[in-house]
């Protein structure tokens, strides 16, 4: 009797805690696994801009790396702060991303009063994906009916028509407002600002007629310049484009010495997401860019693709922050 009393206890025990062994590897197994399932990019701004651009460029290499799919979702609103703000506070378990761009980690913390995540601490950064100048660039036939054929056409018009001309961007605080902003406040020039929900829906009202100049990046430009629809006048960067090194920089144009606004795209995780989760990202993404059919590709487009470490794109975000607070304050941009 007590014989047979006391092994049932014993079989109980033992199987608690072989239960308990179980459970306690479920989220080793789970994290091992991982992707198990699709895995979602959120694009901040509306398609059709760089942003979007180059996330549809590595989405599509990042599901061949790693046998499931990675789907690209735009949620565009208050200048990429709302699409940022979903990933910031999404499960850190790495299937929600963010391309985060200088405007959403690096300009925005200067601009806006409030923001609803902290660039810095709210993420974890992956990669930089790549870096691209901008550009000045008119509709061509407004151009040519103001008589505007280059930068300083364009300088001259604008003091001696104050307030006439519009200036299109992908939302206020991002790297194409700032450039304008930039560009205003070191011509004395004044132009109105017109924001809109990203760089595809701004081209669209620049290509018809509905504004008149805008900074955008350049690979969501390109196509409408070569195809004569938009006139370039220069890029934003310090020194030229390989995409179009016809052009000249705007310091060069425009005799503004030291005016550099340039843009880059880097993907990001909420914080906390598991390092191995965002090592494996950040190589097969790294692997992505620099094989020769993607970086042939983005190179003709006037990125250039990076994929640095996570340590590495930290230390940029860091930077680009101390660097634009100067920038907004002196451009008199601010949100709240």
């Amino acid at each position: 009797m007590k014989t047979s009393f006391i092994r049932p206890r014993r079989v109980a025990l033992a199987t608690l805690l072989t239960l308990a062994m179980g459970a306690a590897t479920v989220p080793v197994f789970a994290q091992g696994a991982w992707p198990a399932k699709p895995v979602r990019i959120v694009v901040p701004f509306a398609p059709g801009g760089t942003t979007d651009i180059l996330a549809r460029a590595v989405a599509p290499e990042l599901s061949k790396a790693f046998g499931q799919t990675f789907v690209v979702e735009n949620r565009a609103g208050a200048a990429g702060n709302l699409g940022a703000d979903i990933v910031a506070k999404s499960p850190a378990d790495g299937y929600t991303l963010l391309m985060g761009t200088v405007g959403t980690h690096g300009i925005n913390k200067s601009l806006y009063s409030k923001l609803p995540y902290d660039p810095q601490k709210d993420f974890a950064p992956i990669t930089l994906v790549a870096g691209v100048p901008n550009v000045m660039v008119m509709n061509t036939e407004t151009a040519k009916t103001l008589g505007i054929n280059s930068v300083p056409d364009f300088i001259r018009y604008a003091r001696s028509h104050p307030g006439k001309l519009n200036m299109a961007s992908s939302g206020s605080g991002t790297s194409i407002h700032l450039a304008g902003e930039l560009f205003k406040s070191m011509t004395g020039v004044f132009m109105t600002h017109i924001p809109y929900t990203g760089s595809g829906p701004a081209l669209l009202g620049l290509l018809s007629g509905q504004v008149d100049v805008m900074f955008d990046n350049l690979p969501s430009a390109l196509p409408h310049v070569k195809g004569g629809k938009l006139k370039a006048f220069a890029v934003t960067s310090a020194q030229r484009s390989g995409a179009m090194p016809e052009l000249p920089t705007i310091e060069e144009a425009g005799q503004l010495k030291g005016f550099e606004a340039s843009s880059w795209f880097g993907l990001l995780a909420p914080a906390g997401t598991p390092a191995d989760v965002v090592s494996r990202l950040q190589q097969e993404t790294s692997k992505a860019l620099n094989s020769p059919a993607i970086k042939e590709k983005l190179l003709a487009q006037g990125a250039i693709p990076s994929g640095n470490t996570p340590a590495e794109f930290t230390g940029l975000i860091d930077a680009e922050i101390r660097k634009w607070a100067p920038v907004v304050k002196a451009s008199g941009a601010k949100v709240d």
